[in-house]
């Protein structure tokens, strides 16, 4: 791995850490939060790649686990990997790796606009939120002993807003990757 790809990980945890920081929309009946950690990992995985999107998220969660406040709410240490919001954590380094694997296998020319876009937002939508809830109402249905249907259906209240991170994470990164073409390059 090259210095730049080192750098490149550690710049994109720093993006996820960010969009961490913006305070939590709490829900009633719902213990997730409204956050922007998942338009992290849909940028992380479209404009990094499946190796790099995967590493940066596992760095942000690592820093996580050693209790650095770097979870939205200033939250962090393992105790957050146990309550209910664990599995969609644990789901961003998977959401990441499918995100950039299947960004990397449907953009195949760079820079038309449409096209592009598309690939993006169906690449996001397939890690960004299918990867990410797989795993996350799997473990909130499990932690919380509400049944995976009611959780289901919980998490149904999330999908519109993670559709608008979907948009703007597949035109950032279209735009991105054309005045920045080092993105294109593996790993």
């Amino acid at each position: 791995m090259k210095t730049q790809d080192t750098v490149l990980i550690a710049l994109f945890a720093a993006l996820i850490v960010v969009l961490s920081l913006v305070p939590p929309i709490p829900l009633p009946a719902i213990p997730v939060p409204v956050t922007l950690q998942s338009l992290g990992v849909m940028l992380t995985g479209a404009m990094l790649g499946p190796v790099r999107g995967g590493l940066a998220c596992l760095l942000y969660l690592l820093l996580a686990a050693i209790g650095l406040p770097v979870l939205p709410g200033g939250r962090g240490g393992l105790g957050v990997f146990f309550g209910p919001t664990g599995g969609f954590l644990l789901g961003m380094a998977l959401g990441a790796v499918v995100t950039g694997w299947l960004a990397r296998s449907w953009v195949r020319t760079p820079g038309q606009s449409v096209r592009t876009v598309l690939a993006y937002g169906l690449a996001c939508i397939a890690g960004g939120i299918g990867a990410v809830y797989l795993i996350g109402v799997l473990w909130l249905a499990s932690v919380t002993q509400m049944g995976l249907g009611k959780a289901m259906m919980a998490m149904l209240v999330f999908i519109p807003g993670d559709l608008v991170k979907v948009a703007v994470a597949s035109w950032v990164a279209w735009r991105v990757e054309r005045v920045w073409p080092i993105l294109r390059e593996s790993p």
